[in-house]
């Protein structure tokens, strides 16, 4: 079977008895493939997702508890974090952290931390292109040729953002303030999210665990992007790298700029005019049902936040930190040895900023897109990350459940 035929009869296995959650503008998955062999036998399905909403600006979460954006690629990528979270998890419950559990998709290094197995390789399916510069230019993906017609078209490669209570993208604002506000989004200004495609093209140069992760695990890539329509070769590929390629500078290693092979699925998607649903679906491997997440509030319609949220991915971080060997973060000059400061009252933000590769390579990034005039990068409000962990107490079976 192919990857896009995986993660549909995945996705339709799930939903079989729930008819309202079923429907669906997007679809994603993530297809873990073994020895480059996606027809072959050994393949997984670790995460099935939906959505094309971004959280509204009065439930943004000060504690971590709601999900932002959950357009079906994002959430996937989120999933797939907790996936590479329960892969850790097995080495800190073991006896010997640096040695190589056999049946895990990753491995201890000699000098510290983890990653991705060399025969493991990660494919992102989507059923359409991602929102922006991937998709705005592609309308006709069996019609046009793979070159672009208009290549000084300014609005090529431009960043976009999504907005919240809403679909498509609008291009960023050029002023010098790209930092949101708290009591401005309060008072009424609209919440901006960068577009799926500028998250992708993030992906591609600082990998898809994030921040947290990086301080445990080398960054993972997605080998393969495929599309179930929009594909256009030449958008994509702007989209995804090549409108940074002339503008990045050295990144730190172990990042590099990752060219992701793009496939089109073999039956292409049928557009739906029908108006997208305000929910998504999340299902990540081991789940026995996937959750669904209000699109609006970014928490479950129990109330309850996602185990996507950034609370609960704090609180694995600082179950796994204590426990395992990590990663030599390397510096604009050398490779260091982390040290971790004291974890009682570490705020989210202080978090991150534990890993300095990483921070430099997105730096480097966001440095790249303004300094080929595409605009720079929108942030969220700064109290988003200031949180500190409020699960550390919680059962550890539960947590990397």
């Amino acid at each position: 079977m192919t990857r896009q035929e995986l993660v549909n009869e995945k996705f339709n296995d799930l939903m079989k008895d729930d008819i309202v959650h079923s429907k669906r503008k997007v679809l994603a998955g993530i297809v873990l493939t073994y020895n480059n062999r996606p027809e072959g036998a050994k393949v997984r399905v670790i995460a099935v997702t939906t959505g094309t909403k971004c959280v509204s600006g009065e439930h943004m979460s000060e504690r971590g508890r709601a999900v932002n954006d959950c357009h079906a690629e994002v959430c996937a990528r989120r999933a797939l974090q907790r996936h590479l979270y329960r892969q850790l998890y097995q080495y800190a419950r073991s006896a010997d952290p640096t040695k190589l559990i056999p049946t895990s998709d990753i491995e201890p290094l000699p000098g510290g931390g983890y990653a991705l197995r060399k025969h493991v390789q990660v494919h992102l399916y989507v059923s359409t292109a991602p929102c922006g510069d991937g998709r705005i230019f592609s309308p006709h993906e069996t019609s046009e040729p793979a070159l672009d017609r208009h290549p000084n078209r300014l609005a090529r490669g431009q960043l976009r953002t999504k907005i919240e209570s809403g679909e498509g993208t609008i291009p960023v604002k050029n002023s010098s303030n790209t930092v949101q506000t708290w009591d401005g989004v309060m008072q009424g200004e609209r919440l901006l999210t960068m577009s799926c495609s500028d998250k992708a093209a993030r992906w591609c140069c600082v990998g898809l665990q994030g921040a947290l992760l990086a301080l445990l695990l080398r960054p993972v890539y997605p080998r393969a992007l495929v599309l179930g329509s929009l594909l256009h070769p030449a958008h994509t590929s702007r989209a995804l790298y090549g409108r940074i390629e002339g503008s990045l500078t050295a990144l730190p290693p172990p990042y590099a700029l990752h060219r992701v092979m793009l496939a089109r699925a073999a039956s292409a998607e049928v557009r739906s005019p029908a108006r997208a649903p305000s929910f998504s679906v999340a299902w990540c491997e081991n789940d026995t049902v996937p959750e669904i997440i209000n699109a609006t509030t970014g928490k479950l319609e129990s109330g309850q936040p996602s185990l996507l949220c950034k609370q609960s991915m704090f609180a694995r971080w600082q179950y796994l930190v204590k426990r395992l060997p990590l990663l030599p973060q390397s510096t604009e000059c050398t490779t260091v040895t982390p040290t971790l400061p004291q974890l009682d009252g570490l705020l989210y933000q202080e978090a991150k900023q534990l890993s300095p590769g990483y921070q430099l390579a997105k730096q480097r990034l966001i440095e790249a897109f303004d300094k080929a005039k595409l605009g720079k990068w929108v942030k969220k409000p700064l109290e988003q990350d200031q949180f500190i962990c409020e699960l550390t107490d919680a059962d550890p079976e539960l947590l990397f459940a």
